[in-house]
């Protein structure tokens, strides 16, 4: 999107907001209100509507949501759903602006949403809507009030599940209990709040991602439920076992005479409490009297695999990766109990909102209004029977750049890095993409239909892989560079004789005070100031540029107290990020930058002791442990970070993105002060 454009549009909202220009609304005219609700990696089928209708074909048969039957029944179903990229971040920029990535600046899960970027929230605040956004937002490490909207209690990144601190418009406010429940009474709270004039919400819950973690009245849910078999899981991706270092899903198999193999029950309970949660949505607008005037839209951000073709996660282009659920109710103008085969994309969710708000809806939207289609039971002529699907690949995950095209009838599947990998699959003889048929003498006029309609969609949605993205970048950045030289620096300080109220002085000029979770302050017997960690107690630090860790080298201490295992210090995710914990009752510190792990471990175990643990990255690129002042191990690092990591740091748990792969509960024990100083302290 050109900066003319967006200062064009941002001027003309101005006026809109003047009372300038456009149209002179009124509460009496009833313009409808707007509940936009999505769950993170919910596939297309996971809805006991859907399962009851596949019959013997559904994968989970015993698959229980009454309040989401409820909603498709009180209106409109699209049983062919997809998104334009099969990622949470690039999916949620195209949900608000109506825009494939490469166009909107978001193609990737390490990018914050530009803040002047024209969306279906920024255009209705301007005709007069109050906007709120609450939930998971998930763009990079982006904070503070989320842009186009009027209120936001949102939380950075992943999250987590249980008593997630989340910003009410920019400012970090703790809550206690599941983050979706939490996040469903912010949502009804603002409902009632706005319910005397036009309101726009958009909800976005954290389930079903990983870790999978329901709340605890359905922890046991479905009891030891499997999945119905189905022919593609044996049936592995084309790059599945080619891809060096690739880490996908074990091949899943049935025990003989079985047709059933165990699922992800953590994502189908989890979804059975957002359920609940929908329910009580819906309960609210009843009891408001709000339903018949209200368009509610339920749908997730992409698709998920659950073993299929060999796979565990999304981004490629087969059916379950890109395959959402997709409900529409408005019972003011919609009849109830319909379902659609017309194919539907995340894109378009903006400009149908703007449309059904008689917003008008700006040509450099690239998405189709449903409007027409929703209000009659025709097919507009003009309807789409094919789109263009993409992803850029990202490191550290081993899944290649994909462009694609589905039709109604078929599917041609590119790699652009890996041309004979190309696939085309005959959607109506071979739903589960099992046979491909790129080879096949029999399917060439398929393969002309696909290959013709792929050059047309590429060229009609602008398709080019955009200079910021990942492929374009060296594969080691950072391998080759020593850390960065800078003055030894002190950038945080906390010791627990420094507590106000909930909070933990930084002792540094940066001032970046801790929140303090669950943690108890008190004096030890021994008469030393400490913070008491229970497993559930961290201190959130508050993210800042003074802490990125990014090519330089570093200091980290803390003084513990462990009574037992757990994470000490946690800072990122898998892909950038390092971890300081006790395992097996020994001091130990990982160091991540993509696919490099180094590691430092104390031979000396710590439990029931004072402890002072030291983590040097040297200019050497040397990771150095010591304990009580005597080195214990030393390592070298062959990459550095490339960039500051996405998720915050936090001490006592690892609560958002994990740094380590075999997970750690949180600290146990004491903590009587820590301090992370860049530069290193060599001498």
């Amino acid at each position: 999107m050109s900066v003319i454009y967006r200062r064009f549009v941002g001027f003309v909202l101005g006026l809109v907001c003047l009372g300038v220009i456009g149209p002179k609304h009124t509460l009496a005219d009833e313009r409808p209100n707007f509940v936009f609700i999505y769950t993170d990696d919910q596939r297309w089928d996971t809805l006991s509507c859907v399962q009851k209708e596949q019959g013997d074909k559904g994968r989970f048969p015993w698959l229980e949501s009454p309040n989401l039957d409820r909603l498709a029944s009180e209106g409109v179903r699209f049983r062919n759903a997809f998104v334009v990229l099969a990622l949470c971040s690039p999916s949620r920029a195209s949900f608000l602006t109506g825009q494939y990535g490469h166009r909107n600046g978001i193609i990737d899960n390490h990018t914050p949403f530009p803040e002047q970027s024209v969306t279906h929230a920024s255009l209705l605040r301007a005709a007069g809507y109050t906007t709120g956004y609450i939930g998971k937002w998930h763009m990079g490490p982006q904070s503070g009030k989320r842009p186009g909207f009027d209120y936001s209690a949102s939380f950075v990144g992943q999250g987590v599940y249980f008593d997630c601190p989340v910003e009410i418009n920019g400012t970090k406010t703790a809550t206690k209990g599941w983050i979706d429940d939490v996040s469903t009474d912010y949502a009804i709270d603002f409902i009632k709040s706005n319910k005397d004039k036009p309101f726009s919400l958009v909800l976005g819950y954290k389930t079903c991602h990983g870790p999978f973690t329901p709340p605890e009245r359905h922890a046991q849910t479905y009891g030891e439920a499997e999945a119905k078999k189905v022919p593609n899981l044996a049936t592995p991706a084309i790059y599945r076992n080619v891809v060096e270092g690739f880490t996908g899903s074990k091949p899943v198999n049935a025990e003989p005479g079985k047709d059933t193999v165990k699922t992800n029950l953590g994502m189908l309970r989890g979804l059975k409490a957002i359920d609940e949660n929908v329910g009580k949505l819906m309960k609210t607008l009843d009891e408001l009297g709000l339903t018949e005037n209200t368009v509610v839209i339920y749908t997730s951000d992409n698709g998920f695999y659950l073993g299929e073709h060999g796979l565990g996660d999304k981004r490629s282009a087969y059916e379950e990766s890109m395959r959402i659920p997709m409900l529409v109710r408005y019972p003011k103008k919609l009849a109830a109990g319909k379902t659609r085969d017309e194919m539907v994309l995340n894109i378009d969710v903006a400009p149908t909102i703007l449309e059904l708000a008689g917003v008008e809806v700006p040509k450099e939207m690239q998405g189709k209004s449903w409007k027409k289609l929703l209000e009659s039971e025709e097919t507009p002529a003009d309807w789409r029977t094919s789109f263009f699907f993409t992803y850029f690949f990202e490191r550290p995950f081993k899944v290649p750049s994909v462009t694609a095209v589905r039709t109604t009838k078929g599917k041609l599947i590119q790699y652009p890095s890996h041309p004979e990998w190309t696939e085309i699959f005959d959607l109506e003889n071979d739903p589960y993409e099992t046979r491909n048929l790129m080879d096949a003498p029999e399917a060439d006029e398929l393969k002309q239909l696909l290959a013709r309609e792929y050059d047309h969609l590429s060229q009609e949605v602008g398709y080019h892989v955009p200079a910021y993205a990942d492929e374009h970048k060296p594969a080691d950045p950072a391998r080759e560079l020593p850390p960065v030289l800078r003055p030894n620096q002190i950038v945080l300080r906390y010791q627990f004789d420094r507590v106000e109220e909930n909070k933990i002085l930084d002792q540094t000029e940066n001032k970046l005070h801790g929140l303090l979770m669950r943690v108890e302050s008190k004096k030890a017997e021994d008469g030393r100031s400490v913070g008491c960690f229970d497993g559930n107690a961290v201190v959130e630090v508050p993210r800042s540029k003074m802490l990125n860790p990014a090519l330089s080298a570093f200091t980290l201490e803390a003084e513990v107290r462990a009574d037992g295992d757990g994470v000490i210090i946690a800072r990122g995710g898998r892909n950038q990020g390092f971890c300081m914990f006790v395992r097996n009752g020994k001091p130990t510190f990982v160091y991540r930058s993509g696919e490099t792990v180094a590691t430092v471990t104390s031979p000396v175990a710590c439990i029931g002791k004072w402890t002072k643990i030291k983590v040097q990255l040297t200019a050497k690129k040397e990771l150095v442990l010591s304990v009580d002042n005597a080195e214990k191990s030393r390592k070298v690092v062959d990459l550095l970070m490339s960039r500051d990591p996405n998720d915050g740091m936090q001490i006592g748990g690892d609560e958002g993105s994990k740094v380590l792969e075999n997970e750690l509960g949180g600290f146990k024990g004491q903590i009587q002060s820590v301090q992370f100083l860049l530069g290193g302290d060599e001498k």
